[in-house]
């Protein structure tokens, strides 16, 4: 059996510096290096996860383009299992820039047809080997949901979801499991939580708020809030890479979060625990440039959260 199968949502990231998120005066404005780096989230929850030890497959859809052929030597090199359908339409990209103090922002380019859905032919067969399925929002995913059986767990990530728009609702709904970011949900984030909450599946809903930590909304509980790690203060002795931590690049950091939370709960550690490894996860994935670059092992993992429990 799988311990994750991974559906949906690979493309490239092109990833452009630059020194704040905005525009500046003039037409032109010189940067470092341009690079194109496999991303998107499901590609950063499927890497994060094999690194961390778990049997882990991905599929999607990819084009017969650069890009596509750049995933799948990419995946190659990291030994990840990677199963993939041709979209007509080419491989999904974006174009993201990246500030001086590593935040984001990100222009996506989905590309593929509205109406493109896997067929039940290609993703059955995986499902039917998995002890859990994340399955991540773009569109050609939706019928993968209800196909679920009983007994696998299921969790997603609805990214900047604003607790309104339609597109995630059927996500959140069927997932035990769901994550967002808290950065659309205004003053209140508990509205959109507490909603997936009482209205579907779910046991536990995270909303991740970057340096700031997130929030953490349990069944039948209140809403809490918690920090985020202080990487050289609280882990620095631990190893070389945390001495010197800085934040680089957030690109693949929610998704990293992801991976440390799901590893964790595939450990059967508890929710404080399984939040504390998403948290070690997705500040280890700021500390280089590019998206999915810096992705933590098993047992540095196991020695960062030995450390933040002393």
């Amino acid at each position: 059996m799988l311990d994750i199968l991974v559906v949906g949502g690979v493309g490239v990231d092109t990833i452009v510096r630059v020194p704040e998120l905005a525009i500046g005066e003039g037409d032109s404005l010189g940067v470092e290096p341009i690079r194109d780096y496999v991303a998107h989230t499901g590609n950063g929850v499927a890497l994060g996860c094999l690194h961390l030890g778990l049997d882990t497959r991905f599929i999607d859809y990819i084009g017969e383009d650069e890009q596509g052929a750049l995933v799948k030597r990419h995946y190659e090199r990291h030994g990840l299992d990677f199963r993939y359908l041709i979209s007509p339409n080419g491989t999904s990209r974006s174009v993201n820039l990246v500030d001086a103090g590593g935040r984001r922002f990100s222009f996506y380019d989905y590309r593929h047809d509205p109406e493109l859905r896997m067929p039940a032919a290609f993703f059955g067969p995986h499902v039917a080997e998995a002890k859990h399925v994340h399955v991540s929002i773009p569109n050609h995913t939706r019928d993968v949901l209800e196909a679920i059986p009983e007994g696998v767990t299921v969790s997603t990530d609805l990214h900047g979801w604003d607790g309104e728009a339609e597109h995630q609702k059927a996500f959140a709904l069927r997932a035990d499991l769901v994550t967002l970011s808290a950065a659309r949900l205004g003053s209140n984030p508990e509205k959109a939580m507490r909603w997936i909450v009482d209205h579907g599946r779910a046991s536990v809903v995270i909303a991740t708020d970057g340096e700031h930590g997130g929030y953490v909304l349990e069944r039948e509980g209140a809403l809490e809030r918690y920090d985020a790690i202080e990487p050289v203060s609280e882990l620095g002795a631990v190893s070389p890479e945390w001495a010197d931590w800085s934040p680089v690049d957030s690109n693949g950091a929610g998704d990293a979060f992801v991976s440390g939370l799901l590893w964790a709960r595939s450990k059967g550690l508890d929710l404080a625990q399984a939040i504390d490894a998403g948290r070690v996860s997705g500040a280890y994935a700021c500390r280089t440039e590019g998206t999915s670059t810096s992705l933590i092992g098993e047992e540095l993992m196991s020695a960062s959260l030995a450390a933040l429990r002393k």
